[in-house]
C-alpha cells in the first residue's frame, strides 16, 4: 500500500516555531504528502513558503482542542483561516454542548462552522473526540453534521490520549451520511495502525509521524 496519499503532516504543539513549520513544508513536498495540518498563526507563512501553485494543501484547526469557543468566534477563526490561505478547516465540535444535552447549540455551532467553511470554498473536517463521547452521542452529532451538510468527520484531536482505533473509524462510517470520509487522528505512529485505519475505511491520516510511517 502507498500510504502517501493518505497521510496528514500534522504540526500541532504549542511550542511550534517558524523554523518548524519551514521544516514541515519541506518535508512535505519532498515526500508528496498531499496535506499539512498546522496552527493557524502560520498559515500565511506556509503558504507563501509552498508558493503560488503549491500541489500541497494546507489544514489548519478552528476552536482547537477544546470545542467550547462561542459560535462567532468559531465563524471568525474560520474566516481568518481562509483569508490567509488554509483550504482545509479541522474544527472541534463543542464538546460541553454535547455532555450538557444542549443539542439546540451544537446543531447550531456545526451548522455555522459548515457554512461559514462552505462560503468560503473550502473543506471542514469535523472533530468528533470519539474518546470523550457514548455511540448515542456520536450518533446524534453525526446526524447533525449529516444535515448541514458536513463532508468529512474526524476521531478525535489527540490532546486527550485518546489514539484513533478502526472501531472509531467505523463508528463514524455507521452514522455518517453516505459518502462521508473520515479523517483518523491520534497517536498515529506505525505504518501497521495506519493501514488497520484505512482498511477501516478511513480516507486520511493524521500524524505528526508521517516519515516515519514511509519508512524515513
Amino acid at each position: 500500500m502507498d500510504i502517501k496519499p493518505f497521510i496528514e503532516q500534522t504540526l500541532l504543539k504549542p511550542d511550534t516555531s517558524l523554523q518548524n513549520i519551514r521544516q514541515l513544508c519541506q518535508v512535505a513536498q519532498e515526500n508528496q504528502f498531499p496535506v499539512i495540518c498546522i496552527p493557524p498563526f502560520f498559515v500565511r507563512d506556509a503558504e507563501r513558503q509552498l508558493g503560488e501553485f503549491r500541489k500541497v494543501k494546507i489544514a489548519t484547526v478552528v476552536g482547537f482542542p477544546m470545542g467550547y469557543s462561542s459560535i462567532a468566534a468559531k465563524s471568525e477563526e474560520v474566516k481568518r483561516a481562509a483569508d490567509e490561505g488554509a483550504d482545509h478547516i479541522d474544527a472541534v465540535i463543542n464538546i460541553a454542548a454535547v455532555k450538557s444535552g444542549n443539542w439546540n447549540h451544537v446543531f447550531h455551532d456545526i451548522d455555522s462552522l459548515a457554512r461559514a467553511t462552505q462560503m468560503r470554498g473550502r473543506t471542514l473536517k469535523l472533530i468528533l473526540e470519539n474518546g470523550l463521547l457514548t455511540e448515542e452521542e456520536i450518533r446524534q452529532v453525526c446526524e447533525i453534521a449529516a444535515e448541514a451538510g458536513v463532508p468529512w468527520l474526524k476521531t478525535g484531536t489527540g490532546f486527550f490520549g485518546n489514539d484513533a482505533t478502526p472501531e472509531m473509524v467505523k463508528t463514524l462510517l455507521r452514522y455518517g451520511a453516505p459518502g462521508t470520509k473520515v479523517k483518523a487522528a491520534g497517536g498515529i505512529r506505525t505504518l501497521a495502525q495506519a493501514q488497520a485505519l484505512i482498511e477501516a475505511g478511513a480516507s486520511s491520516i493524521g500524524t505528526s509521524a508521517g516519515l516515519a510511517l514511509i519508512g524515513k
